[in-house]
């Protein structure tokens, strides 16, 4: 018997299945490209993405005969949404969380509303990146696919729909659209009322863990999957991840590393509203029932896969171009700065029209320079919240580094050295994959509890010591760092 967790991302879909101890079976993954259709513009082509997905699953699957798959779930990036019909036909695209489309109607509920109002039922700070824009702009501007439109499905969902389930959403998905109260854990009569968006084309939400339904016999057919595997509702990725980095509990904490680098604190209870919008902090469900999170997050692997394309697309063809850059990396810190705003970013600001910048370049500049500039002022990106979080208590001491980034051990001990606290590299870096198929262990017994599923699963490979004389070095930097911005916005 094996779990198959996925973890779909903005960049690409890995799948990864494990034994019931832990121990990694087979994996794959698929990269596919981001469409930019006018600027501003993000969207997947989900029909082409679903075609990868199936590939991505059955190569798995083929590779697990000797010990067959029993359940599925999945990690899936929050907000982009695709058009289906009842007969399990994709409509249109996924539009994208960096799509800028919608502003317009973000500042309409919010003369409406109100922000505060708006934070007591559904914790987000509004902004363009959620769902509910994306609906609106194309109900107003894509009537026709809008009426057309049985269920506007998030990815676990759509993934989950297309093998044969009802359309299920996770709480902590259903939050990402801006319309879920989370305290009711349904979708908010008040706010669908005033947006205007049809009840009927969104999902039911449920807890995660819950068995949406099994595999349809021709889907698991095509798929090269036993007959009548159960699918569970997942989670959204940074929930997953931290499951799949052993967290089960509240006051820890874990950095996931990729096309996003999100920092998730866990609760044991829905924090105070007037207190956490003061810190511009969400709150949304984990994975695992009485508790929540927050999101500290901002553009990562995009800045990273930036660079490869525009500066090393010919090496990137012929070598692993992490390596050479690695190599090409002065040891101690740079003199660069680099605004890493190169799309809208995360908490705690938002900023939606953002531009990057890289200052203080010379004749003398190497390559590898700035991309260790952009690697440390991503993470210095993360020092204001870092902050925040021992305000209110978090345990900021150590740091579990998951994602494709974790893998990099140049960007994990940069890390080390700016926040001066250690960073632990698992065995297993995709903590997303790993979240969802413990998840699916969880729901159909095969898994006792969280405790003792990371017991089995969640292994430590290396700890990155901080250098604390570099430390005090990205101190003086930071000081700067927060300058950047007010400095030079006027010219952006």
């Amino acid at each position: 018997m094996s779990l198959l967790g996925l973890d779909i991302g903005t960049s690409g879909c890995k799948g990864a299945a494990y034994s019931l101890d832990g121990t990694l079976l087979a994996s794959s993954y698929q990269e596919y490209p981001t469409i930019h259709q006018q600027p501003g513009w993000g969207e997947l082509d989900s029909r082409q993405v679903w075609r990868q997905i199936q590939d991505v699953i059955r190569t798995i699957a083929d590779q697990t005969k000797h010990d067959p798959i029993a359940a599925l779930s999945m990690s899936t990036m929050g907000e982009a949404m695709t058009p289906v019909s009842h007969d399990r036909k994709i409509l249109g695209n996924s539009i994208l969380h960096s799509d800028t489309r919608g502003e317009t109607y973000i500042r309409q509920l919010r003369e409406k509303i109100g922000q505060e109002r708006f934070y007591q039922i559904n914790p987000n700070i509004l902004g363009v990146n959620y769902s509910l824009p994306k609906l609106k702009w194309l109900q107003e501007h894509q009537s026709d696919l809008y009426a057309q439109t049985y269920k506007f499905l998030l990815w676990g969902d759509f993934v989950a729909f297309m093998l044969g389930c009802e359309p299920l959403t996770s709480f902590s998905h259903a939050n990402r659209t801006l319309l879920f109260d989370i305290r009711r854990e349904t979708w908010s009569d008040e706010l669908v009322a005033l947006t205007g968006i049809e009840r009927e084309q969104l999902p039911t939400p449920a807890a995660s863990g819950t068995i949406a339904g099994t595999i349809s016999d021709e889907m698991a057919d095509a798929l090269h999957l036993p007959r009548k595997i159960p699918v569970v509702v997942g989670g959204h990725d940074q929930c997953c991840n931290s499951l799949g980095s052993g967290i089960y509990q509240a006051g820890k904490a874990v950095c996931g590393i990729g096309t996003v680098e999100c920092i998730t604190p866990t609760y044991d209870a829905i924090p105070d509203a007037a207190q956490m919008l003061k810190t511009g902090l969400n709150v949304e469900h984990h994975v695992l029932p009485g508790l929540y999170v927050s999101f500290i997050y901002n553009q990562a692997g995009t800045l990273i896969r930036w660079f490869r394309d525009t500066f090393a697309a010919a090496e990137h063809a012929r070598q692993d171009i992490y390596d050479l850059f690695a190599r090409e990396m002065p040891q101690e810190p740079t003199s660069l700065l680099t605004l890493p705003y190169f799309e809208p970013t995360g908490t705690p600001h938002f900023i939606a029209d953002a531009s990057g910048a890289i200052l203080g370049l010379k004749t003398s500049t190497t390559r590898g320079e700035i991309f260790k500039s952009l690697m440390e002022c991503e993470t210095l990106y993360f020092v204001e919240s870092l902050l925040m979080l021992k305000e209110r208590g978090i345990d900021t001491s150590e740091f579990i580094a998951t994602g494709g980034g974790a893998k990099s051990d140049a960007w994990l001990q940069i890390k080390a050295d700016v926040f001066g606290v250690p960073f632990v590299r698992p065995k297993v870096v995709e903590a997303g994959t790993l979240g969802a198929a413990m998840l699916a262990g969880l729901a159909i017994g095969a898994l006792r509890s969280p405790q003792d599923a990371t017991a089995c699963f969640v292994k430590q490979e290396r700890r990155f010591e901080p250098d604390m004389r570099r430390h005090a070095i990205y101190q003086e930097k930071y000081a700067k760092y927060q300058q950047l911005y007010p400095a030079v916005k006027h010219l952006l």
